[in-house]
């Protein structure tokens, strides 16, 4: 008789020593779906904090002269950096003066936000099917890696401090810091998808079905 060279992993030890706490339980035919479970737990986790993100983003990019004035008025009164607070009152003096003279132009940042907020609503597709929506976190990877070159380009072309520059490179990478474990446990659950069907010893697997028709008569 031959012996199977099947041993339990760690996470079905845990689930067989969960039977009777002696080792004595019953490994059951749920242990790859927990497994599963779990996965699209971490994915949907992390989604979630990169979907706050891109949310807050948006909604903070249409009050943009109320929000500097009242940074603005803050930095006034802690003892922050001198050329941070010189920055951003240069940057309230600006948007109050365009928005007075030429509001029109804020119909620019409105439209940043919508895109933010359009960004975080393609991302409830690999939130609903991670496998099949892959390619949205590709996306967003690529776009956080975009963060970079265009800081470093058109930052100096627009007269942007280096400092600021900086700032808003780290936005490119916080933003792809959730998105990397999703890739991992996308990744992981292709795998599962994709490998042969794992039954233990001692766990009844599915009965095959005949095809359509019957199986052929073999010829005489």
């Amino acid at each position: 008789m031959q012996r199977s060279n099947w041993a339990p992993s760690a996470r079905e030890e845990r689930v067989i020593d969960s039977g009777s706490g002696t080792g004595a339980g019953r490994l059951t035919p749920n242990v790859a779906l927990v497994d599963s479970d779990q996965r699209l737990r971490r994915i949907r986790l992390w989604l979630a904090l990169f979907i706050t993100g891109l949310v807050l983003s948006g909604v903070t990019a249409f009050p943009l002269e109320t929000e500097t004035r009242w940074l603005s008025a803050w930095l006034h009164h802690v003892p922050a950096p001198a050329a941070l607070t010189a920055w951003i009152d240069r940057c309230h003096e600006g948007l109050q003066q365009t928005n007075a003279k030429y509001p029109f132009l804020a119909y620019g940042t409105d439209w940043l936000a919508f895109g933010h907020l359009t960004i975080a609503v393609a991302f409830y597709g690999p939130w609903r099917d991670p496998v099949r929506n892959k390619w949205v976190v590709q996306f967003g990877m690529i776009a956080c890696a975009g963060v970079i070159p265009l800081a470093l380009i058109c930052g100096p072309i627009r007269g942007i401090p280096f400092g600021w520059s900086l700032i808003d490179m780290s936005f490119g990478v916080f933003g792809v810091l959730p998105l990397i474990p999703v890739w991992r446990h996308i990744a992981a659950l292709e795998r599962q998808d994709a490998g042969p069907a794992h039954t233990p010893p001692g766990v009844a697997g599915a009965t095959p079905q005949p095809p359509p028709g019957g199986y052929p008569r073999p010829a005489i």
